[in-house]
């Protein structure tokens, strides 16, 4: 077997890119010698592991990429974020695949200075959406504002409004979930409420409309969260029986079928349309919105659309 194979087999939930950069980075021993991946063990050899891999730094670098900009100042910029578009770089195979086509990239080309609070890889990034999901985010154009800005999320004083449309008819016109969220132990990708001591979680919601049409049953909601969780709205709905549309990871259908067609929504039906702060150098409280972006509304549309309209 060869020395990477066996690693592989051996470490438990360490992929096979981790086990090559352990090997590139000699922290790996064979009889007290380094050696390359590819060599074939015969049995009987010490193998020792040194260390952790280091992953190569990131760097976020400028793109030419146009962006949706609500509002901008000396200290912030309020950006209409698409969906597809991911707030800054994650943990893909190269550099390139890591540092392109994100919110940062973006940011970096159109301004001229951002906080660093986040350090190189998050410059100016106070929260996040995620990659799917549209609307409205907040970015710091300098520490200060960054610091302000972040007690206010954390002091739970901005207001954030999202809009959401979800498979079924949710029963009561207004409610709350409060479940606590952590990450799924099988899926990683995935966050679950179904595990005792993650962490705080609040959303509440509102119905705007129950929706009876050929491809099924449908709610249309106005979100609002007192936490920040990673995907919280998407797991709080999905838990109690009402996935996002468009949301597979969260049990949502790939497709909405009538006897005569189907309607396809390749992203979240999940759009953050309102947000309130305060502005982090005069205090002055601030209020935007967006609406509903084309694809959403079209979708909508369509579902809404007489049988074989």
């Amino acid at each position: 077997m060869r020395l990477d194979q066996f690693l592989v087999a051996k470490l438990e939930e360490v992929s096979r890119a981790r086990v090559q950069q352990l090997i590139e980075q000699q922290l790996v021993l064979v009889d007290e010698a380094t050696e390359k991946a590819s060599l074939r063990l015969r049995g009987g050899e010490s193998i020792k592991v040194l260390g952790r891999a280091q992953p190569s730094p990131l760097r976020a670098i400028p793109e030419d990429i146009p962006l949706d900009i609500v509002y901008e100042d000396a200290d912030l910029a309020i950006i209409n974020k698409p969906a597809g578009m991911m707030v800054h770089a994650g943990a893909g195979p190269t550099e390139d695949d890591r540092n392109r086509g994100t919110l940062v990239n973006a940011l970096l080309h159109r301004f001229d200075a951002l906080s660093e609070v986040g350090g190189t890889l998050r410059p100016g990034i106070v929260h996040r959406l995620d990659k799917e999901t549209s609307g409205l985010i907040v970015v710091a154009k300098n520490d200060m504002a960054h610091s302000v800005l972040a007690a206010q999320f954390a002091g739970r004083q901005v207001k954030k409004t999202y809009f959401a449309l979800v498979h079924g008819w949710v029963k009561a016109d207004q409610g709350t979930i409060n479940l606590s969220i952590s990450r799924d132990s099988v899926r990683r990708v995935r966050m679950t409420t179904r595990r005792s001591g993650g962490r705080e979680a609040v959303t509440h919601y509102k119905v705007q409309r129950r929706i009876e049409s050929p491809f099924g049953k449908f709610t249309l909601l106005e979100v609002k969260i007192d936490t920040g969780r990673t995907h919280q709205i998407r797991v709080h709905l999905s838990s109690v029986g009402y996935p996002i549309v468009g949301d597979t990871v969260y049990g949502a259908p790939r497709q909405a079928r009538s006897r005569t067609s189907t309607i396809t929504l390749p992203r979240n039906f999940l759009h953050a349309g309102a947000l309130e702060l305060r502005h982090p150098r005069t205090g002055e409280q601030l209020s935007f919105a967006r609406e509903l972006p084309p694809e959403l509304t079209d979708f909508l549309e369509k579902v809404q659309a007489p049988a074989g309209g």
